[in-house]
């Protein structure tokens, strides 16, 4: 993939999506260093985030699951229950300054052990856990997060004792790899995905709006046939991350909708998708370094 100069629009997020499979290397080698903090097996954990650090939540929280060590929920750093305990609650923030992680943090208990994930070592995120794992070579410039949540959710797996090569292997791939046939001319783009891949479609969805502006929606991929496979038409593409359910490929191409399907892991497609969406920006004219309403940490006042 080729990057761009400074000066031009997305700049800042090609050389961010570019540099993924060296970051996750870095954070193999962070998970190692930090094993005391990460989540032990058998944990009763909850992760919590905003925004594409709360889709990220929700593919570790799948993962974990899946894996059987533990208890593991995701929620919105605004939407975590008052009052219910955990062994450990881990946040995510990229810059440490995300209002709703902060006032979460500082409420609390004294005795509530938690951990936080930050982009930033000067932010108050740096100091608001009991415990941090810092993440400054991951920190981005543009407001369109890439490499930061995709570098945390690394840092996680290896955490659990994933060996992450084969996945390093396919992002690498996944870099030079060929858009879907007819992407400029797609009105609608629905992502779909079983497991882990549902909290990554969730951020394949958001990077398409907040990158491209674009009607972009996700579902687990079992739901989708439960009305939304009703608005496909010829200007829709149907992006499943991982194999779809059978029966449900035919059922997409007879609405005349365009079916991409990626078999492999779900955080390399994650950056396939991230292609599409910064290529797609800048078809429309759009800089996805600086997208419109939107700035790279939400600090409430």
């Amino acid at each position: 993939m080729t990057t761009t100069s400074a000066a031009q629009p997305a700049a800042h997020v090609l050389a961010e999506i570019d540099t993924q499979p060296q970051m996750w290397r870095r954070a193999v080698e962070v998970a190692a260093e930090s094993a005391t903090f990460l989540p032990a097996d058998g944990m009763r954990i909850a992760v919590v985030g905003c925004g594409t650090s709360w889709f990220v939540a929700q593919a570790y929280a799948a993962i974990r699951e899946e894996a059987g060590l533990g208890l593991t929920d995701a929620f919105a750093a605004s939407e975590f229950p008052a009052g219910r305990r955990y062994d450990l609650i881990v946040a995510i923030t990229r810059s440490g300054t995300t209002t709703e992680v902060l006032d979460l943090l500082a409420a609390l208990p004294a005795d509530q052990k938690s951990l936080g994930i930050v982009g930033d070592p000067q932010s108050p995120g740096a100091t608001a856990a009991s415990h941090t794992i810092l993440l400054p070579f991951a920190d981005e410039k543009s407001v369109v997060q890439t490499r930061f949540a995709t570098t945390v959710l690394a840092l996680l797996r290896a955490g659990l004792g994933e060996n992450l090569d084969g996945v390093i292997a396919e992002a690498e791939t996944a870099l030079t790899a060929d858009l879907p046939a007819g992407w400029q001319d797609k009105v609608q783009f629905t992502f779909l995905g079983t497991g882990p891949a549902v909290g990554l479609a969730n951020e394949a969805a958001l990077k398409m709006r907040e990158a491209a502006l674009a009607w972009a929606e996700s579902y687990p991929a079992y739901d989708y046939r439960h009305g939304p496979i009703s608005l496909a038409e010829p200007h829709t593409l149907v992006w499943s991350i991982g194999t779809p359910p059978p029966g449900l490929a035919d059922q997409i191409t007879a609405t005349g909708a365009s079916l991409q399907v990626s078999p492999g892991d779900p955080l390399a497609t994650l950056v396939h998708i991230q292609r599409l969406a910064i290529t797609l920006a800048l078809h429309r004219g759009l800089d996805p370094d600086s997208p419109r309403n939107l700035t790279r940490s939400i600090v409430l006042t």
